[in-house]
């Protein structure tokens, strides 16, 4: 009687680690590093592509695609890169991180962020140079300081912000805490702030389009999904989520 519960023992303690084996497993978890500015957009792409291949779970960095770059070139995994311009998705294919050509998946334009209603008069870009008001920009490394910085060239309007931010969210809260009077943002992060700013469009705009390009690392451990993410964001459902935050096509 001994050594068959012995065995018995043995047996239930086999199931029981199957069964826990089982419980705990984990899905395929794919790492997007993305653009601050694509966070909300993204974030919904990401719970679609979830629904559609069930047993996958995304988890997004939304940072300054400079920041983002820095991150890889330093070590940090990720399974796919989608960038707000394509200098720093350049820079990740000079340092070897892609898998494959980037693909160009929407475009942004600059507006001028302003409390609602607009109670400094913003009405030019011009505007944004008066003295006594508090202007924020993107750090020129960023691509909405570099889209700011091409469209100060082209105008000849020259900014002092109070402060260049890391990214375009950083620049949007600061407008919308009320610790600037404008900030320099995509017309996206207007569209999508739920009425606590407000957009001053300007023609000059038009000269510094950021087109955003999205790419498979090279070191992702799931390159498979990693490709039916970019084929997700750059399919019908990845552009109509895109196009009804206000993102242009490439």
């Amino acid at each position: 009687m001994r050594p068959l519960a012995v065995a018995a023992a043995l047996v239930a303690v086999a199931t029981l680690a199957a069964g826990c084996g089982q419980d705990t497993a984990s899905p395929d978890t794919l790492t997007v590093f993305a653009a601050a500015s694509l966070k909300q957009s993204f974030t919904q792409i990401g719970e679609q592509f979830e629904a559609d291949h069930p047993g996958s779970t995304v988890e997004f960095s939304f940072a300054g695609s400079s920041d983002l770059v820095t991150q890889l070139t330093q070590g940090a995994s990720a399974d796919v890169f989608a960038s707000a311009d394509t200098k720093n998705m350049d820079k990740a294919a000079q340092a070897d991180l892609l898998a494959g050509e980037p693909v160009d998946f929407a475009t942004n334009v600059l507006t001028i962020a302003v409390a609602p209603g607009n109670p400094e008069g913003i009405a030019t870009f011009g505007d944004l140079a008066r003295p006594g008001l508090d202007v924020v920009t993107c750090a020129p490394q960023v691509p909405c300081g570099a889209a700011t910085e091409t469209v100060e060239q082209a105008t000849g309007v020259r900014l002092a912000p109070v402060s260049e931010e890391s990214s375009v969210t950083d620049v949007l809260g600061k407008v919308t805490s009320g610790q600037a009077d404008a900030g320099l943002v995509y017309v996206t992060d207007v569209a999508g702030s739920g009425g606590k700013v407000a957009a001053v469009d300007f023609p000059e705009a038009a000269d510094a389009v950021n087109t955003y390009p999205i790419a498979t690392l090279k070191d992702s451990s799931h390159a498979e999904l990693a490709q039916a993410f970019v084929d997700f964001v750059t399919g019908e459902q990845g552009r109509k989520v895109l196009g009804d935050a206000g993102f242009g096509t490439p």
